[in-house]
This record gives structure tokens, sequence and C-alpha cells, in this order.
């Protein structure tokens, strides 16, 4: 009976444990990226679509996850927050540019420089020691790529649109303007959630229906990125008053 207790893992291990499957959590978003760019190349984009929302789920969920199993307390010598950023950049900035280019939604000929755009943009605010704020803003356009790469995909819109919009954000990136951050951010939070879980079905709806979802489910998908910049435009104006 007493050796039985000496083999038994203590409530502290456990607790170890979990944090490094948390972790574990978090990169696995990096092997979600690769095959991502494996189905892109492949031209498989229903499929591709439907692990960037995955790589989205697991970036919503793993800070919740983090702050539950104390991993800074447990795991100090590990900066989760600099692992959730690589992961983050593969799938919000890198993967999407490659769907970007791979699956034409560019000008042909221009779409390689094109997104050198993004791409150098968002390392610039990636590497921003301000890039997150105290009161849980993303200072600057937060490198939504990944959002961005869907709508021109779905929307069917026009090459010379996309390059439009992807050069106007990359812009928007090294404008200061806050954007809320929705897990984190406590104005009209439960609100934000819950539209962006309804936002994210709508979304998984649309991949499912793929190549030809209705256009009215489509455009109406796009509540949630409507309401989220308005909203974040709100709380900035506000901050400045």
């Amino acid at each position: 009976m007493g050796q039985d207790t000496k083999t038994r893992p203590s409530k502290r291990q456990l607790r170890l444990l979990l944090a490094w499957l948390v972790h574990l959590y978090t990169a696995l978003g990096a092997a979600v990226a690769v095959f991502t760019l494996a189905l892109v190349a492949a031209g498989r984009h229903r499929e591709a679509l439907a692990l960037m929302g995955l790589a989205l789920i697991l970036d919503a969920t793993d800070g919740t996850f983090a702050r539950a199993a104390r991993v800074k307390e447990l795991i100090p010598r590990v900066d989760g927050a600099r692992l959730d950023d690589i992961v983050d950049y593969l799938n919000y900035v890198f993967v999407p540019c490659f769907l970007l280019v791979w699956a034409d939604l560019l000008p042909a000929g221009h779409g390689w420089w094109i997104v050198c755009l993004p791409l150098l943009a968002s390392a610039y605010g990636f590497s921003q020691t301000d890039a997150k704020t105290a009161d849980h803003h993303f200072l600057g356009f937060p490198s939504y790529w990944n959002v961005v790469a869907f709508y021109c995909f779905v929307l069917d819109s026009a090459p010379w649109v996309n390059a439009l919009g992807v050069m106007v954000l990359s812009v928007m990136v090294f404008v200061p303007i806050r954007y809320l951050y929705p897990s984190r951010n406590t104005l009209l939070q439960g609100l934000t959630i819950t539209l962006g879980a309804i936002w994210g079905v709508l979304c998984f709806a649309v991949v499912y229906l793929l190549p030809d979802p209705p256009y009215s489910l489509v455009l109406g998908s796009l509540f949630f990125p409507v309401y989220y910049l308005a909203l974040s435009f709100w709380s900035h104006l506000r901050q400045g008053a």
C-alpha cells in the first residue's frame, strides 16, 4: 500500500504534465500549418481552409487553457507567448499568403511581390514589444491574414480587388489603431465570444459547401468582421477621448 502511494504521481507532477500538454496543444498549430501548405500546393483548397479554421480554434483556446493550467508558474523557462507568436505567424501570415498566391487570388505575375508586403509588415508587427497593450488590445492591424485570404477565396473577388485590400491592410499594420483582443478584452466580451462562435460555425458551413456555397451565406458571415472592426474603432476612439 505504501509502495503504491510512492509510485503514484503527485498532484504537482500531474499539474506539470498538464502544463506541458498545453504547450504541446499550442505547438500543434505548427503541424497544422505544414499540412495546410501541403493541401494548398495540391489544390485541395476546401480541406486547406478547414485546417485554417482548426488553427484558429487552437489559437482561440490555448490561452484560456494556459491560464487555467498556470503554465507560467509551473514551466517558467518556456515562454508560451513566444511559442504562440511563432505558431501564429505561420498560421495567420505565412499560410494565408501562400494560399493567396497558389490559389491565384492575386493578379497574375504580381502575386509574389504583393504577398511580401503582409509578410514583412507582420514580421514588424509581431516583433513590437507593444504589439499587445496592457489593456488587451492589438496595436495596428493584428495580421488576420487568414480571414483576409478566406474571404478573398470564398467571395471569388477580382484579383486586383484582393491586391488592393492586401496592400491597404499591410499599411494598417503600422497605423497605431487599437483592435480588440477578443478572448481577453472585457469590452462586451461575452457578446463578442458568442458572435465569434456563431461566425465560426457559419464559416465552416461555407467551407463544407464549397465550391458553390450560397452567396447569401458568405455575405451573411461578414457580420462578425464588421462587428469586430466597428467595436475596435469605437474602443480606440473611447480610449483616446
